[in-house]
């Protein structure tokens, strides 16, 4: 009995390695695309960042299984909605980094799972108790904190960084929709070949060359994308989502980091305080998110365990 305990720990472990390394090219993909929208247009980083993950993509699904089989989705029409809000959402998100520094979007971003919660009633018909609204409710007023609307140091721009938020969690919605109906793979595969369509005509309208340092930055953005993303999926096969959740707050830190060392940015004690808030409500929602779901898997164990005692009785008297 120790044994698989001892090799689940050790999944585990090596899952939320892989998943904090990933949170590092995640943020350095970050700093290096604000200072690539100097260079390009914000319409080509997003189509070229789309290409290089649907190669990918490709390369992935076909390690798996046919690459026809995989595009065979039994919703497809929710599968193009939600590609298209995630390339709404990079395409906003890539805009934004012009106007405000690394760790500022991504302290705001940050906020992303309270809007989950609040849209997964309507959309999903979950059920949110006072302690997960309690926590919600702390988290929008640590963005508030962060964003100070009606004082001096409130940006404009820092609502788009809201927005994005907005849409990613519509997105992550969507994705636990299709979920049920299609494979990773096909998700995987709808997500680069609808936003590389999406982006590739807007692209084409601004395209200009890349060279020199505009060249290298862009192969330094395709490469973290792809990275990251290998390095999330590989940490999701080990370690469980509930498990990992906790530490893709890693990623503001770095952005921190990497904002300072780059751009010269700090955030003042206001901004950190209400970063603080805000990652202690999604760490908290996604505690309780995890504690409901053991709970409703024993549930179902318990049930299903009754209904085959059930069975053996009713047996037993004939």
């Amino acid at each position: 009995m120790t044994a698989p305990l001892a090799d689940k720990s050790n999944t585990n472990l090596h899952g939320i390695v892989l998943l904090v390394i990933a949170t590092v090219v995640f943020a350095a993909q970050d700093a290096v695309t604000k200072g690539l929208t100097d260079l390009l247009p914000v319409a080509q980083i997003v189509f070229v960042r789309f290409t290089a993950f649907t190669l990918m993509a490709l390369c992935l699904v076909k390690l798996r299984m046919p690459v026809r089989e995989a595009l065979r989705s039994k919703v497809p029409g929710k599968q193009l909605a939600r590609c298209l809000m995630m390339c709404a959402e990079v395409s906003l998100f890539t805009f934004a980094l012009r106007y405000i520094g690394v760790a500022e979007i991504h302290a705001i971003f940050s906020c992303f799972p309270l809007f989950i919660v609040v849209l997964s009633v309507p959309i999903l018909g979950e059920s949110v108790g006072w302690r997960r609204w309690s926590a919600v409710g702390i988290g929008f007023l640590g963005t508030l904190i962060i964003l100070r609307p009606g004082t001096g140091v409130f940006e404009p721009a820092a609502l788009l960084a809201i927005l994005c938020a907005l849409i990613y969690a519509l997105y992550n919605l969507m994705t636990r929709l299709v979920s049920r109906h299609d494979r990773f793979e096909t998700s995987l595969l709808y997500f680069g070949l609808v936003g590389m369509a999406a982006s590739a005509l807007p692209a084409l309208w601004v395209w200009q060359p890349a060279t020199g340092e505009a060249l290298w930055l862009l192969a330094g953005v395709c490469l973290c994308s792809m990275t990251s993303h290998l390095l999330l999926i590989k940490a999701l096969e080990l370690a469980e989502a509930n498990v990992l959740q906790p530490f893709n707050y890693l990623i503001l830190v770095w952005a921190m980091l990497m904002g300072w060392a780059l751009y010269g940015e700090v955030l003042d004690a206001y901004a950190i305080a209400g970063a603080m808030l805000v990652t202690a409500s999604g760490i908290y929602i996604g505690v309780r998110e995890a504690r409901a779901s053991r709970q409703q898997g024993l549930l179902s164990v318990q049930v299903a365990l009754a209904s085959r005692a059930t069975v053996l009785a009713d047996t037993d008297s004939h």
